[in-house]
Order: C-alpha cells, then sequence, then structure tokens
C-alpha cells in the first residue's frame, strides 16, 4: 500500500466535513437573507403582491394583507398598499376610506377611482390608470370596519359597530401597520376619503390628535385632511338633494316649491325625517319616484349599466365595458368579478378564513348604527383646523346624494364659527387650460372645492381634474385660478 493510497482514503473521510461546515456557513448566510428579505427597508415582504392575474407590468411595488386590531375577538382589517411610482421612500402616506357606511375601499377607491389599476372589460384583468394618485403619494387603502369586504372578526356580534368603534379599530390599525412599514413613520401624512367618510375620517383624525397629545413616543405625522363629497350635517345634506333635483331640471316647479316651501329639514334624522304636512311628505315620494327610476343619483350626467346583461357577458368571457362621457359606467360588475376570483385573492393574500360569502362593495353582514349618521361633523373639523391641521372638502358637481350645495354651504358656516376671512374668493379653478372646477379658501386652513363634471365618485368620473386637485393638496399649493401654468399630470 503506498502513501497516496492510503492517504485517499483520509481525503475521502475529510471532505464530508468540510462540506458540512460549508453547508453550516450557506445556511446561517440564507437565515440572515431570510431575515433581509422579510424585511426590506421596513417593509414586510410575506405581504408583497408580487403580480395581480392580468396585471400590466410597473416599477413600483404593492403590498396587502391583515393586520389584527383585536387578537382575543379575532378581529382584522384588510389593507392594500400601493407604493408612489417615483422616489416613494420621500412621498407622503395618503390613507383613503371609501363610506357607507360599510363599503369598500378597494373596490370604490383602489381599483374604480384613484389606485392604479382599473377592472378589465372581461372581469380578468386590469388595465393601467394614467391619472392614479400613486404619481404623487404613497395610497393605502383600508376596508373597515370589519365585515366590509375582506376584513372579519371571528365574533359576529362585531359586525354590530358604529363610528366610534370605526375610529378606534382604525386607530389601532395604523399603530400595528406603521409597525410593519416603519419607515414611513416620519413621512408626511394625509388622510382622505369620500361620502361617509365625512364621519371616518375627521373622528379618526380627532383620534390621532388625541394619540399624539399624549403620547410620548411616536405622533403621527398629519398633514391635512380632504374629503370629497362628504356626509357633514344632515340637516343641510338632505335638503340639498331635492334643491339639486330641482336647479338640474330633474323634477318639476311644483314639486321642488312644495319641497322647499313646505319641508323642515332642522334636525333631521336617519328614519324620521320630522316633515310636519301631508304635502311635503308626498312631494319627497314624488321626486324620489321621478328621480330614482331613471337617473344614477351618483353621477346625473352618466348612463346607467343593466347588470343582467353585463353579468352574462362576464360569463361569456366577452368585453362588457359600457362606456359613457368616456367613463366605463360597467365597472363595478368587472370589479366584483375581478375580485371572486379564487387567483385574485391568492394573490392579493385576501379571504385567509374562506369567508362565507362571495366579496361585494358594500357589506351584507355589516349592522351599522343608523343614528352615527345624524352626528354633526363640523365640531370635529373645527378641532382639527385649530390643530392647524389643513382641511379641503371637496365635490364632484353632478352628485345628487351629497350635493356640493350643501357642502359649500357648511363650509361657510365652519369659516364663520372659526372667524376666518376669505382668502380667495369664490372663483374658477383651471386644469390645462380648461375650468377645472370653483374654489373658495378660507384663512389658510380651509378650502372647499368642485370639480367640474365629477360624480359623487369624482376621480373616477374626472380622473385628470382629480389629480391635480391630489397634487395641490398634498403638495400645500391652492388650486390654479389662472389658466396658466398648467401642472403636467
Amino acid at each position: 500500500m503506498n502513501e497516496e493510497t492510503e492517504w485517499q482514503p483520509t481525503l475521502n473521510r475529510r471532505q464530508p466535513k468540510k462540506r458540512r461546515k460549508q453547508k453550516f456557513r450557506e445556511l446561517v448566510l440564507l437565515g440572515l437573507l431570510g431575515v433581509l428579505i422579510c424585511v426590506v427597508n421596513g417593509h414586510p415582504m410575506e405581504d408583497l403582491v408580487v403580480s395581480l392575474p392580468g396585471q400590466p407590468k410597473v416599477d413600483f411595488r404593492q403590498f396587502a394583507g391583515y393586520i389584527d386590531v383585536d387578537e382575543k375577538n379575532g378581529r382584522s382589517l384588510f389593507y392594500y398598499y400601493v407604493e408612489a411610482e417615483k422616489d416613494a421612500d420621500k412621498k407622503p402616506l395618503t390613507l383613503w376610506l371609501n363610506g357607507g357606511p360599510g363599503c369598500s375601499s378597494m373596490g370604490g377607491g383602489a381599483f374604480t377611482e384613484l389606485g392604479p389599476f382599473f377592472p378589465r372589460g372581461d372581469g380578468r384583468g386590469l388595465v393601467r390608470n394614467p391619472k392614479s394618485w400613486n404619481k404623487a403619494s404613497n395610497l393605502l387603502f383600508v376596508e373597515s370596519p370589519a365585515g366590509v369586504g375582506w376584513s372579519y372578526s371571528n365574533t359576529t356580534s362585531d359586525y354590530n359597530t358604529g363610528d366610534a368603534a370605526t375610529a378606534m379599530d382604525m386607530h389601532v390599525f395604523l399603530m400595528k401597520w406603521f409597525e410593519k412599514f416603519s419607515e414611513l413613520k416620519t413621512n408626511d401624512l394625509f388622510l382622505t376619503g369620500e361620502s361617509y367618510a365625512g364621519h371616518y375620517i375627521p373622528q379618526l383624525a380627532d383620534q390621532l390628535l388625541d394619540h399624539n397629545a399624549h403620547s410620548t413616543g411616536f405622533k403621527f405625522n398629519i398633514k391635512g385632511v380632504a374629503i370629497g363629497n362628504p356626509l357633514l350635517n344632515l340637516d343641510k345634506d338632505v335638503g340639498s338633494t331635492y334643491e339639486f333635483f330641482w336647479s338640474h331640471g330633474m323634477i318639476s316647479d311644483e314639486i321642488g316649491l312644495t319641497i322647499m316651501n313646505e319641508c323642515n329639514f332642522d334636525d333631521y334624522t336617519f328614519g324620521s325625517p320630522h316633515n310636519e304636512t301631508k304635502s311635503c311628505n308626498q312631494a319627497i315620494s314624488n321626486a324620489n319616484k321621478i328621480v330614482g327610476d331613471y337617473i344614477n343619483n351618483y353621477d346625473v350626467i352618466l348612463d346607467v349599466c343593466y347588470p343582467s346583461i353585463v353579468e352574462q357577458e362576464l360569463r361569456l368571457r366577452k368585453m362588457a365595458t359600457k362606456t359613457s362621457v368616456g367613463v366605463d359606467v360597467c365597472m363595478t360588475y368587472e370589479r366584483r368579478f375581478y375580485f371572486n376570483l379564487p387567483e385574485v385573492q391568492h394573490a392579493l393574500h385576501a379571504n385567509r378564513t374562506k369567508l362565507p360569502y362571495n366579496w361585494s362593495m358594500c357589506s351584507n353582514v355589516l349592522k351599522y348604527k343608523e343614528d352615527d349618521g345624524n352626528i354633526n361633523i363640523l365640531p370635529l373639523l373645527q378641532k382639527i383646523i385649530r390643530s392647524n391641521i389643513p382641511v379641503w372638502v371637496f365635490s364632484g358637481d353632478q352628485d345628487s346624494v351629497v350635493p356640493f350645495l350643501g357642502s359649500r354651504t357648511l363650509v361657510r358656516e365652519l369659516a364663520q364659527d372659526l372667524k376666518f376671512k376669505i382668502t380667495v374668493p369664490y372663483g374658477a379653478w383651471f386644469h390645462k387650460g380648461q375650468v377645472g372646477g370653483w374654489v373658495t379658501e378660507y384663512g389658510n386652513l380651509l378650502t372647499f372645492a368642485t370639480v367640474r363634471g365629477a360624480s359623487h365618485m369624482v376621480p373616477y368620473a374626472q380622473p385628470a381634474r382629480a389629480l391635480h386637485l391630489f397634487r395641490s393638496f398634498v403638495s400645500g399649493r391652492r388650486l390654479p385660478t389662472k389658466t396658466s401654468p398648467p401642472i403636467d399630470d
């Protein structure tokens, strides 16, 4: 046996040890890499949405998942977060909530109005929204409260809720969400929404400001509040609906004048209008019947979509898109079809508990306190403004559900209570050489603006004008009251 022959077995015995050491080092490195991958720049990579089915290629990241707001009851809120198109780390964070109460911010804001994608006409893919608000900001959409969309609770009594509980849950949500996305803690935070978010957003802002006042640690960096076609005070908002019908020729002089002369909407409450005359009640009934049979109340100039036809076309894989004034009026049905595809829910990390019902735009399980709709929100807005937080109220001028007529009056009354003087007289603002709407400003912290030709869902009907308004809001600029220089959207 020569030296080489004797040594060879020795080499063969030692190689596995070296390989084991190398493997161990590789495993350690992979473990460290795994930690880095789980959280990169403060982002939870387990919530990364790699790609949605039928999604166009994009350069920004998306995240979606759940935040547990009550572990004992098993109550969790679903979120969808979209980075800004460019320089996301330097851009503000904007929270958007839809209203209802009980309607989805995924279905509304994220995939119908201001998010980066719209559903394709066949309900099986997506198209880019060229006027997405993530051109100007990072965007966070939350399905709130539990029972809306994919947000849920394992305790069914949680579905009996109201404004106070909704605000508290959103406060907990944001605290925990910022733990997941820690690098955004110091970014400017804007709170926005529409419709019943006229309740959600101011009440949430109040909670967060109270948190800031008592916290010795983390504080929310709130820089502004903006609410579109918001429910603020039923006394004005309900009466303005019938004034809108009459002023737009949707009801007769006889009906309109009867309502305006005989109906008293002061102290109006849901389910109990306190109208004293039979002729008033009859006139309201007639007005609702005339308008309701033929018109989309949320946008009186748009055509309507016929559900039975579009749903059949979606099942048959046909393109169901129907446009009116450049808007896909069947988008809501295409969106619902898309969100109920199992592969879409999987990509979004949604429906983790296999809910016993399909995703829908507005909740069928939520039992929201009707009385909360009667709350006057103006004192809360006054408190927010006194905390040096700018407030913008904007209104699509084709909405008859929460018309600009009531909102404009309420903002003026709020300004009077604050003793604010007019700093920008009421007049037109411009987008690309055309009138984008009308605007007025009080005391440098309170702005009211209309968006010309827009619906209850402003970015849905007028995406370019809405983006211009949003850019101005988050950048702290006034809307331009001259035709130049234009803002490039």
